[in-house]
C-alpha cells in the first residue's frame, strides 16, 4: 500500500506517493538534443547529503518509496562511481509490480538504462547491476581499461581528459532514445550537472535530522551562482518534507 502524505502546496489535502509520483510524463518535456533531467536526493536540515558516506541513512521508508516510484517514470537512471561503490546497486527496478507499471501505465521498457559516470572504471563488478543480466548499462569514462565481461549488457562511452556530460546525454537521446533521465547522485555528479546547466527538476526530501560533520551537500563542488527554482509541490509525512522544484530558465 502506498504511503499516505499531506499535500501542503499547492491545493492542500491528502495524497499518496503513488498518486503524486506516477503519470508525470517527463519524457514529453525533453528539450532538443538531450533527455529531460531530474534529480532525487534526501538531505538533512543542516544540508548533509550523506551520513558515513551513504545517503540511505537520511531518508525514511517513504523516501525509499518515492525513489522507487520515480524510477518508474524515466528511461534511464544515472549514478556516479562513488554512489555505485557505496550502494552496490542491483536491478534498478527490483519490484515486478513496478516493472509491470512501467510497461502498462508509463509505456516504458521494464528496466531503465543504468548510466554510470566513472573516470577510472573502479567499480564493484560483482554487484547485482552487472551480474543479474537484466536491463542495460552505459558507462561514461576517461579510462582506456577494458571492463570485465558482465552478464548485463554493457556499453562503454570513452572521453578524453574529462567526461563531457552534455555529449553523453546527447548520445543517450540520439542512440538510445532516452527522453527522461533520473540522477540519483552522488552530490559531486549532481554539482557537475548543475554547473553544466543540465538539470531541469529537483526532487528533494528534507529529513527532520541534523548530521553535523563536514560531509557533502546537495550540489557538492558546484560553482557559487544563484540559480532560481520554481516550487511545484510540497508534501509532508510526519515532518519529513518532499519537495519538487523546476529550474527557472
Amino acid at each position: 500500500m502506498s504511503a499516505s502524505l499531506q499535500r501542503l502546496f499547492p491545493d492542500p489535502g491528502p495524497t499518496t506517493v503513488e498518486e503524486q509520483y506516477s503519470q508525470l510524463d517527463l519524457g514529453s518535456l525533453a528539450p532538443e538534443g538531450r533527455p529531460y533531467v531530474v534529480t532525487n536526493f534526501a538531505v538533512t536540515v543542516d544540508g548533509r547529503a550523506t551520513i558515513s558516506g551513504r545517503s540511505g541513512a537520511i531518508g525514511s521508508s517513504t523516501d525509499t518509496e518515492v525513489l522507487q516510484q520515480l524510477r518508474t517514470q524515466v528511461d534511464a537512471v544515472m549514478i556516479g562511481a562513488g554512489t555505485m561503490r557505496a550502494e552496490r546497486y542491483g536491478r534498478i527496478v527490483s519490484d515486478p509490480e513496478l516493472r509491470g507499471r512501467r510497461e502498462r501505465a508509463e509505456k516504458l521498457a521494464p528496466d531503465p538504462v543504468a548510466v554510470i559516470v566513472s573516470n577510472s572504471l573502479d567499480l564493484p563488478w560483482d554487484a547485482g547491476l552487472f551480474t543479474s543480466g537484466y536491463g542495460r548499462v552505459v558507462i561514461f569514462t576517461t579510462s582506456e581499461l577494458d571492463p570485465p565481461k558482465t552478464a548485463t549488457s554493457l556499453r562503454i562511452m570513452r572521453f578524453k581528459g574529462e567526461v563531457d556530460l552534455a555529449a553523453g546525454l546527447g548520445m543517450l537521446r540520439s542512440e538510445r532514445g532516452v527522453r527522461a533521465l533520473l540522477c540519483e547522485g552522488g552530490p559531486r555528479l549532481h554539482g557537475n550537472l548543475v554547473d553544466a546547466g543540465l538539470v531541469d527538476e529537483l526532487f528533494v526530501t528534507l529529513a527532520p535530522k541534523l548530521a553535523g560533520g563536514t560531509g557533502p551537500n546537495l550540489v557538492e563542488g558546484a560553482a557559487e551562482q544563484e540559480r532560481e527554482l520554481e516550487p511545484v509541490w510540497l508534501l509532508d509525512d510526519d515532518g519529513e518534507l518532499f519537495c519538487r522544484y523546476r529550474v527557472r530558465l
